[in-house]
């Protein structure tokens, strides 16, 4: 029972930190502890996401089709790209510093240079949200390959197995929960990219939208943009993590049962 009362305590703790923090926000408005001329309460950002919500919705198609095209080729690219590097050291050895290189340029730096070069199309959007999505997703499955066990390896190699033997019997479910990690991260990248991209040129989406709220001063109206993008955001991250705990079942067999031993 009391272990019940943990699990549930648990689950529950960040809904009830999110709940008092709404409500303070609330609070802090009406008390005119901040200004509710640039903070809007939060019914009022719920009122504005409730008039506004067919441009909400329409806005969000464009961005969302940006962000999973951009993430989808981000995804291809990098496996390919850490398979490469896990199989040819020097390939690693003379790439890995650019991509640690190519995290530290500020996107808002790179968005006006693709947006001159390729319009305002689709297209900049696309190749920013690529460049911001590969990144984590390479470092975690190299990360994932060498954490793979070595004995394995070294078994298979003495029965015979070739490259592509010990990189599907053993280093690609070893590398799994990494890439999934690494997947979790380029996905909330992938919009916070898309939209980085809207607010610097374009015509549509998210990004574009709130900056035309912001100019006309409709606070309420852009933190319900905000609002939009954290919950899209949210969701494909849940989605990820599903998707994560039906390919790998037993992984997460082996954590429930770590956590029955340790009752917890």
């Amino acid at each position: 029972m009391k272990t019940n009362w943990r699990n549930i305590a648990r689950k529950l703790s960040p809904w009830l930190l999110a709940v008092v923090l709404v409500i303070l926000w609330e609070m802090g408005v009406r008390l005119a502890w901040l200004p509710p001329f640039i903070i809007p309460s939060p019914t009022e950002v719920i009122a504005a996401l409730v008039r506004d919500w067919p441009n909400l919705m329409h806005h969000s198609q464009v961005t969302l089709m940006q962000a999973l095209i951009g993430l989808g080729i981000g995804v291809m690219i990098a496996v390919v790209l850490a398979l490469i590097m896990d199989s040819l050291p020097l390939i690693r050895q003379a790439v890995y510093p650019l991509l640690v290189v190519s995290q530290t340029i500020p996107t808002v730096a790179i968005a006006p240079i693709l947006v001159l070069w390729l319009g305002y199309d689709m297209a900049p959007k696309i190749v920013l949200v690529v460049l911001t999505t590969v990144f984590p997703i390479v470092i975690n499955l190299l990360n994932g390959f060498s954490h793979v066990d070595q004995d394995a390896v070294q078994l298979l190699k003495l029965m015979g197995a070739n490259t592509w033997d010990i990189l599907k019997h053993v280093k690609l479910p070893g590398a799994l929960p990494y890439f999934f990690s690494g997947l979790r991260v380029s996905v909330s990248y992938a919009f916070v990219g898309s939209v980085v991209a809207e607010w610097l040129g374009g015509f549509e989406g998210l990004g574009v939208y709130m900056i035309q709220k912001k100019n006309a001063f409709s606070y309420d109206h852009m933190f319900a943009v905000i609002a939009v993008i954290s919950l899209i955001s949210l969701l494909f991250i849940w989605l990820v993590s599903l998707i994560e705990h039906f390919s790998m079942p037993w992984l997460h067999r082996d954590t429930k049962r770590s956590h029955a031993k340790k009752g917890t």
